[in-house]
């Protein structure tokens, strides 16, 4: 397992469009998943232990998120034969235990996870309602363990402010996280 951190937020960068089939049978494009006042684009996957040490914080954050007029969405980009905890099937379990309150799509080319210059999982890629880029940072403090309780929610303050004013905060700590699992060339 190799850890990654994200590269520093290129503000302003258009939120690549893409179309995605979902868990729930569904093809999910991006405007389906934006929010009036922004989206949030999340590349996880099922068996990273950085993920799981968030998972239940990302379930929240994105849930209040949603409160605020930001859509969610994660995306699956690791090579699932090399991976089968990241299976297809395997998402549609992890996101019926856990009550995705938002899309989890399958980016089986990886072309997407490419365009958005995605790295690592977590990897979080917040926008504004003009779908350009105001966030690339972490959830919070957490590792592959999860931090205490009452740390600084990182991820959802930053995205509350692009909610009120559009624009992200200057100072974000990058996300880190296991390397995406690239299929061989």
């Amino acid at each position: 397992m190799v850890s990654l951190e994200t590269p520093v937020c290129d503000f302003g960068r258009e939120a690549p469009d893409f179309a995605l089939p979902g868990v729930d049978g569904q093809i999910w494009r991006r405007d389906d998943c934006a929010g009036p006042k922004g989206l949030l684009v999340m590349f996880i996957c099922n068996h990273c232990p950085y993920v799981q040490a968030v998972r239940e914080r990302i379930l929240r954050d994105t849930r209040e998120l949603m409160t605020l007029g930001v859509g969610s969405v994660a995306i699956m980009s690791n090579d699932p034969a090399e991976y089968p905890e990241d299976s297809f099937e395997n998402m549609k379990a992890v996101a019926l235990e856990y009550d995705f309150p938002f899309p989890y799509l399958m980016d089986e080319s990886q072309e997407v996870a490419k365009r958005f210059g995605a790295v690592c999982t977590p990897d979080f890629f917040g926008y504004n309602s003009a779908l350009e880029l105001q966030y690339r940072g972490r959830l919070d403090e957490s590792r592959k363990e999860t931090a205490p309780e009452g740390v600084r929610r990182d991820l959802f303050e930053a995205m509350k402010q692009v909610a009120e004013t559009g624009r992200g905060p200057e100072h974000q700590v990058p996300s880190m996280g296991c390397s995406i699992k690239w299929r061989d060339a």
